[in-house]
């Protein structure tokens, strides 16, 4: 398997290697805890996870968030164990998945097929020492007739009984919530669990979604998206929804719903990779895609709190001399003028925008540095883009940047045109000068 840049992703580890938990990774682990304890994560997996080898592996990582303090409600779907009864007992469905027309004879086999899931999970849930609960939260009303087409038994979330998810989570129970929902006159419903996945994290605020789903991620062109924002989503599925593989588009379309909803993130893992859901959620890089807000959503003034991190972060620049050398405290002294990039809460990427007292209208963008990981992404042209809207908005007509290897970068990405050392204010034209590193100087308007 191959990652969207068409290099080689992490094989999955084997059972030997999976039984060795390594102090490095409790602390790769432990660094997330602050970000994510007491928060809620929705997670969705399909009938066909459910029916994985990997299952029950699964079910030990939802213990290890619970253990973490993370708050999880799980959503499942049937899609598959409905085509199995449908198949078994020879009686044909009309719709497999709850977005088409349910007629009765396919809401008996939904509903038996709910029974059975919903057992399964509370099987394997039991067996890894946690309480759980199947709900009624659910309320759903009739979708109607849709183009001409009566869509029958087929249901819409109307109403997520948010006081009773809530009394569960604050008790340590894990609610499960079935594609079976239940209308008005207490009847049952069919609905698509993608959907309802996301009507429960917008009633619950929250952080995440994470649908578990037999596919690497969101495939698009053929290809896995490791990142994708949610107006990029938007506008693909709007003008060109074939590059979108056919299993990835009900997810995609979801996701968009969830985050215009408030959701923040929505991952898209593969629940048959061993350690998968952990990997995605406690590293970096992560091993499935996510859909984020808007393209500047995950740019942040930097904090203290982030010095060490951002020393951490450029140190490998520094010994490749393509960014001066700073100590933490330097770093901490001038933390305001830092910005950094994350991806789901762990620093990515930095950039710096300073001002000059002699010259107001004249800003310096500096500390560019992106994780090697994230290279080929947009994210460096992002930050600089960040940084230069930052720059006019205070007031700068123009801002220059300074660079020893990414010269290249600043002028055919960014827009930036070479120019002369004489540019630079007089302060910086003396350190400039002492500091010997001879770099290019380029500037860009932005009034």
């Amino acid at each position: 398997m191959t990652n969207e840049n068409g290099q080689p992703s992490p094989a999955a580890p084997s059972s030997a290697q999976a039984t060795t938990i390594k102090p490095t990774d409790l602390r790769g682990i432990l660094q997330y805890v602050p970000r994510f304890q007491g928060q809620i994560f929705v997670i969705a997996i399909d009938g066909s996870i459910v029916a994985d080898e990997n299952f029950g592996n699964l079910l030990v990582d939802i213990a290890v968030l619970r253990s973490l303090g993370i708050k999880v409600v799980l959503v499942h779907g049937i899609g598959h164990q409905l085509q199995e009864l449908s198949a078994l007992r020879g009686i044909p469905i009309s719709n497999s998945d709850g977005t088409g027309v349910t007629d009765a004879a396919t809401l008996d086999l939904a509903i038996r097929a709910s029974s059975r899931v919903s057992h399964v999970v509370l099987e394997g849930l039991t067996g890894s020492s946690l309480k759980a609960a199947i709900t009624n939260a659910v309320r759903a009303v009739p979708v109607g007739i849709l183009k001409g087409v009566d869509q029958q038994l087929t249901g819409k979330v109307d109403r997520i009984d948010k006081d009773l998810l809530t009394a569960l989570i604050e008790r340590q129970v894990v609610p499960l919530l079935s594609p079976v929902a239940f209308g008005p006159d207490g009847k049952s419903l069919r609905v698509n669990s993608d959907l309802l996945a996301a009507e429960t994290a917008e009633a619950l605020h929250a952080t995440k979604i994470i649908y578990l789903a037999p596919t690497p991620g969101l495939e698009i062109e053929g290809h896995v998206r490791h990142e994708i924002s949610v107006d990029a989503l938007r506008s693909l599925l709007s003008e060109h929804p074939e590059q979108i593989a056919e299993t990835s588009r009900s997810k995609a379309t979801h996701a968009i719903r969830a985050i215009e909803s408030g959701t923040a993130r929505v991952h898209i893992v593969d629940g048959r990779v061993f350690d998968g859901l952990l990997n995605e959620i406690f590293s970096n890089e992560g091993v499935g895609s996510l859909v984020y807000g808007n393209d500047y959503q995950q740019i942040r003034q930097a904090a203290r709190r982030d010095a060490r991190l951002l020393y951490n972060l450029t140190r490998n620049a520094v010994r490749r001399e393509e960014l001066i050398h700073r100590t933490q405290q330097a770093i901490e002294k001038n933390i305001d003028h830092f910005f950094v990039f994350e991806v789901d809460e762990a620093v990515i990427a930095s950039v710096t925008l300073m001002f000059y007292p002699d010259q107001p209208e004249t800003a310096e963008i500096g500390s560019l540095y992106v994780l090697p990981f994230y290279h080929n992404r947009g994210i460096g042209k992002k930050m600089v883009e960040y940084a230069c809207l930052q720059a006019k908005e205070r007031g700068a007509k123009r801002v220059i940047a300074l660079s020893t290897q990414s010269f290249g970068f600043f002028i055919n990405v960014c827009g930036f045109a070479e120019s002369s050392k004489e540019i630079l204010p007089e302060a910086r034209l003396k350190q400039y000068e002492e500091n010997g590193r001879n770099a290019k100087v380029m500037t860009k308007a932005i009034a």
